[in-house]
Formats: structure tokens, C-alpha cells, sequence
């Protein structure tokens, strides 16, 4: 018997810190935040910091002729309402007009519903096209108008703070992606990291910095990979891996990784990205491990297949239907806020649906080329998952079904939370608190324990994903991310992209860019408002305006290349057997060609179809 020891592969989560790579970020980030702002970001820092104050005061003299400071409360109210409304781009008078109470909260404003009613009866008096144009002139006010020379001395300090702040959101971004690229450090610490930054360059202070890593997002990420510890331990894994794979008389790999694409994929456009990579990840965890029992020998390459195939296909669908992100919804929002360009839910099913018969056989094909395991029959891992199927006469278990019974339920209150659940309890839970729940109810019926979670949720890809959202805030809230857009959008103006499909592949480009980085929603957020903007300057009244709405959501949905892109790629990360550079040997290659497939839709299939009301750009 040999003494030699076999080599141990070290995990991210082992290994120490490599001080010659890990100095690349830091020396760059110290650079930056050590350099004069520059005038692009000083000019951001305007906007963020004075920006708000003096549109308001635009408002009360246009409309009150007094200053804000004299204005009555249902006054004050109205202007509040309006700036808020210029920051989303969202100009016109219908849209203002739905705004309720529960908008006024979520933006600060304090609101009664008296007040309300005298804005609405206020803002109802004046004419839509004058509305329109009030508000497009404190649009220009904030963007272009109002200079860093305009501001009192008082003023000028708060805009430099603010273009400071800008640049530490960008060298943020810098060091991140370095981090990510070089693993210098453990993840989970590049995620700390972004708070400790944040709180010494002044972005944030103590109080707030804590609260930026939580959301509905991170519990959801928490609460999915308890609901898939369940799985695994009950055996509901072993079932779904044989109604999906049984019939298969040849379980090829590269069968079986189209058949989870064919799957996944479709199912995105109507369920949740996270939810699909949480339940289908213990599925290629088990083939993977039942492949090593049977085989007696270990195949990384295989492993890291099965779960770049269950990431990538969640990563799918969901810009292709309404109900598959909220991104489409914001999107949506925003085409009919600004220009009142309305998409309803069949019509962007009709235009983007299509897509899906480019991306899920590019994703096959590409997946299939860039992993070449050295085991491709699954065979024997089929025999002994039929094997423990079959245990005990084959029959259903009760903690499975219990296991099921409660993913089944909670898969319902994902679906109905925003409308039925919201109904009959009055309350709003979110997603993730819905998911947390789940968790809390396994353990209730005794189906894990909370050894289970501690021993088999990776709790370090949930403080990972919740530094993605402090780091998407960051980016928004400082203007960081729109100084990033802006910049983008002036270095493409040059090669031709300022126009036509130019100028959709310009944005489509920016926030596919920028969704690697930050979630997708935020970078709608960020971008939307920019791209659509320049729709409405270059091709007023087209058909670009729709267009370029479903091609940024579309777009938004194309980050392939990090852990933090999206949450089935931290979901999958969790299972322990990818590396961070795992994503970016499919994710380069996949973001440019779905960005080409989403360029040749619409050159092709959208503008043979035009959009109803709207001439062609």
C-alpha cells in the first residue's frame, strides 16, 4: 500500500490571502480615491446632491410663484412629487396621477390623503402637454442646466462630497472585479469589504451600512438553499433526477444537461430564477455524486457541467415574459411613464418569447464545448438513484411528502404574494420572507434540524450575494452607476451607435455590462431611464421606444460571467464545486452570443412586425 497521501484540491473557502495579487485592486482603489475628481463625476455629484433642491424650487415657482420654503403643505407635497418623478424620467400627467399613498411612503414623502386629492385635483387642471413639458424643463434643469458654478459656497461642499462619493463607487466596482478576477482574498470577505469601503469614504454611516446588505433578495437566497437541504435529505432530489432522466436509455451528459436547459429555461418566464436553481441544483449535485459512488473516481470537470448548466439555463427566460422578472416590469413602467407607450403582457411574450428557440440551444452548445468531462455516461448513477427510489418498495416517504407538500405551498405564496396573499392577510411578506418561512416549516415538521442548515447551506454565498445588493445600492443611490452609464453611452456616440439599432445595441451593451456587477433590476433602474431617454431624443414617437425597453431588460438578464451576476449563479457557487473563473469560461462566450441573438431578433423579427400604434424607427 502506497504512503503517498492524495492531493487535496483547496477550496476558495481554505485558501489565504495572496498579498501579490490581492495589492493589484488595493493600489488601484487607493489611486483612485487619492486623485482629484474628475469634472464627469463632479458634474454627477451636482446632480445627486443639489439636484433635488433646486428642481423643487423650479417647481414652486413655475406652478406657486413662492419659494418652497412658503409653500402649504399639499404644496410641498406636489413639488416632492415631481422631482421624484423626474429622477425616474417619468414626465408624464396620467402616470402622475396614479400615484398613491403608498408611492409617497416608499419615496419619503410625507403624504395624507387629503393632501393627495388636492395634488391629484391640482395636477388634473393642467394641461397633459403643458404638464409634459413643466416637467422635461426640470428634467434639463437637473441634467444639464445646473452647473457646479450655480451653487452657493455651502453648496459646493455638498457636490464635492458627492463626486467624491461617485468616484469611491467607482473604484468600488474596480476592486470588486479585480477581486473576483484574481481571488486574492475569500469572497465572502470581497462582500465585507464593499461596506468597510463604503463607510470610510463617507458613502454611508454606520447606522445605514448594516441595513444595505439585507433585502427580500438575500432572504431568498437564504430561504431556498434551506428548502434545498430538504430536498437532499429526504430524498426528493432522487425522485425529481428519475421522473426527468428514467426514460432515458442513454444518459449521456450531454443529454441530460439539454434536457435541464429544455426544463429550466421555459419555466423562468413565469417562476423565479432563484427558486428553479434551488431546486434543481440538488439534482445535479446527485448525479454528479452518485457518478463518483458507481465510478470510484472523481471528475471535476463533470461536476462543475452539471451546475454551470443548471445556472445558465435559470439565467434564461426571465426577461421573455412580465411575470419572469420584476426588471421587465420596471421597464415596462418606464416606456409608459415617459412616452406613454404602453406593453401589455401578451405583446411582450409575442416579441420576446421567441428568443428562447436562439438561447437554449447557443447555451447547449457553448456549455457542451468549453466542459470536456471525462465521464459522460451517467448510466451508473441512474441505477443507484433507481436503487434508493426503490428502497423500501419505492413508495413516497412521509417526510417527501411533507418535503414537497411544503414547497408546493410555498411555491404558491411566490406566485400569488403580491395579489392574493396581499388580499387576505393585508400584508406584503416578499418572496424571501415567504421563503424563510418554508424554511422555519421544515423545521417545524421535523423533517431537518438546525444542524442541517448550519452544516449544509453555504452561509458564506449568502453573505456574498448579500454584498452584491449593498454594492448595487452603492452604485445607484452615490450616481455611481450612472455616471458609468452616462460615460459608456459618450465613448459608443462616436462609433455610430447614436442611432437606430446603433443606438439599441449602445444601451443594450451598457446594461449588459453593468448587470455582471449589480442585480438586474437596479441596473434597469440605472440604465432604463438613460437608454430610453435617448430613444425618445433620436426617434421620437417609434417604434425604438418599446424596443429599447424589452432589448434593456432582455440585456439585463445576460450576467453569466460572476458569482454576484445573478442569484443562480451564487446558488450554484453554494454546491462547492466551481471556482469563480468556471462562470467566465461560458459566460464571455454567452454574453456575446445572446447579445447577437438579441440584435438579430431585433433587426429581423421586430422590425418586420413593428409595434401597433407607433411608426417604424
Amino acid at each position: 500500500m502506497s504512503d503517498k497521501k492524495e492531493k487535496v484540491k483547496v477550496s476558495g473557502y481554505d485558501k489565504y490571502i495572496n498579498w501579490k495579487l490581492f495589492a493589484v485592486p488595493l493600489v488601484l482603489l487607493l489611486t483612485l480615491l487619492l486623485m482629484p475628481t474628475p469634472d464627469s463625476m463632479l458634474d454627477v455629484g451636482v446632480e445627486y446632491t443639489m439636484g433635488p433642491k433646486y428642481v423643487e424650487d423650479h417647481f414652486a415657482l413655475e406652478l406657486f410663484n413662492s419659494p418652497t420654503g412658503e409653500l402649504e403643505q399639499w404644496q410641498i407635497q406636489m413639488v416632492r412629487m415631481m422631482e421624484q418623478s423626474v429622477q425616474s424620467s417619468s414626465f408624464g400627467q396620467p402616470s402622475f396621477l396614479r400615484r398613491n399613498q403608498r408611492w409617497c411612503e416608499s419615496k419619503g414623502i410625507p403624504s395624507t390623503p387629503e393632501h393627495l386629492e388636492q395634488v391629484r385635483a391640482f395636477a388634473s387642471a393642467i394641461p397633459a402637454e403643458e404638464f409634459r413639458a413643466l416637467m422635461r424643463r426640470g428634467h434639463e434643469l437637473r441634467t444639464e442646466r445646473l452647473t457646479f458654478d450655480d451653487l452657493t459656497e455651502g453648496e459646493k461642499v455638498e457636490a464635492r462630497k458627492g463626486g467624491f462619493h461617485v468616484q469611491a463607487a467607482v473604484g468600488i466596482v474596480l476592486f470588486v472585479v479585480l477581486c473576483f478576477m484574481t481571488e486574492a482574498i475569500p469572497l465572502p470577505m470581497v462582500a465585507f469589504s464593499i461596506g468597510v469601503i463604503a463607510l470610510i469614504t463617507g458613502i454611508v454611516d454606520r447606522s445605514t451600512m448594516p441595513g444595505l446588505y439585507w433585502s427580500d433578495a438575500t432572504w431568498f437566497i437564504m430561504g431556498s438553499l434551506m428548502f434545498a437541504v430538504a430536498f437532499v435529505k429526504t430524498g426528493v432530489d432522487k425522485r425529481i433526477a428519475m421522473a426527468m432522466f428514467g426514460r432515458l436509455k442513454k444518459p449521456n451528459v450531454r443529454w441530460i444537461s439539454m434536457i435541464i436547459i429544455l426544463i429550466i429555461a421555459p419555466l423562468t418566464m413565469f417562476m423565479s430564477d432563484h427558486a428553479l436553481a434551488a431546486m434543481f441544483l440538488p439534482i445535479g449535485i446527485l448525479l454528479y455524486v452518485t457518478t463518483t459512488q458507481a465510478t470510484g473516481r472523481e471528475d471535476p470537470e463533470l461536476a462543475k457541467m452539471l451546475m454551470i448548466t443548471v445556472a445558465m439555463a435559470a439565467n434564461l427566460g426571465g426577461s421573455l415574459s412580465p411575470s419572469g422578472a420584476a426588471r421587465n416590469i420596471i421597464m415596462m413602467s418606464y416606456a409608459e411613464d415617459m412616452f406613454g407607450v404602453s406593453i401589455g403582457f401578451g405583446q411582450w411574450v409575442m416579441y420576446c418569447a421567441p428568443l428562447l428557440l436562439w438561447l437554449m440551444p447557443i447555451t447547449w452548445i457553448v456549455i457542451n464545448w468549453r466542459f470536456k468531462p471525462a465521464i459522460t455516461d451517467l448510466s451508473h448513477a441512474m441505477t443507484v438513484v433507481k436503487s434508493e427510489v426503490n428502497k423500501d418498495g419505492g413508495g413516497w416517504t412521509r417526510p417527501q411528502i411533507i418535503s414537497v407538500v411544503i414547497f408546493v405551498v410555498m411555491l404558491f405564496t411566490w406566485v400569488t404574494e403580491k395579489n392574493l396573499i396581499l388580499q387576505w392577510t393585508g400584508i406584503r411578506f416578499g418572496i424571501g420572507v415567504l421563503a424563510v418561512m418554508g424554511g422555519i416549516a421544515y423545521i417545524l415538521a421535523g423533517v431537518v434540524n438546525w444542524r442541517d442548515y448550519q452544516t449544509r447551506v453555504d452561509w458564506g454565498v449568502v453573505w456574498l450575494y448579500a454584498g452584491a445588493i449593498c454594492f448595487g445600492r452603492v452604485l445607484v443611490e452615490t450616481g455611481g452607476a450612472y455616471w458609468i452609464a452616462q460615460t459608456m453611452l459618450n465613448l459608443t456616440a462616436p462609433l455610430g451607435l447614436g442611432e437606430g439599432l446603433g443606438l439599441l445595441l449602445s444601451g443594450n451593451i451598457i446594461v449588459g455590462l453593468m448587470t455582471q456587477l449589480m442585480a438586474d433590476g437596479p441596473a434597469c433602474a440605472a440604465v432604463g431611464p438613460v437608454t430610453l431617454a435617448m430613444a425618445g431624443i433620436v426617434h421620437p414617437g417609434t417604434s425604438m421606444i418599446p424596443f429599447v425597453a424589452m432589448g434593456t431588460s432582455i440585456a439585463s438578464s445576460f450576467a453569466y460571467c460572476l458569482v454576484i451576476g445573478t442569484p443562480p449563479n451564487a446558488i450554484v457557487y453554494a454546491s462547492g464545486y466551481l471556482e469563480p473563473k468556471d462562470f467566465l469560461r461560458v459566460g464571455i462566450i454567452l454574453w456575446f452570443t445572446n447579445m447577437a441573438g438579441l440584435m438579430l431578433l431585433a433587426s429581423t423579427y421586430w422590425s418586420w412586425m413593428g409595434f401597433p400604434g407607433l411608426p417604424g424607427y
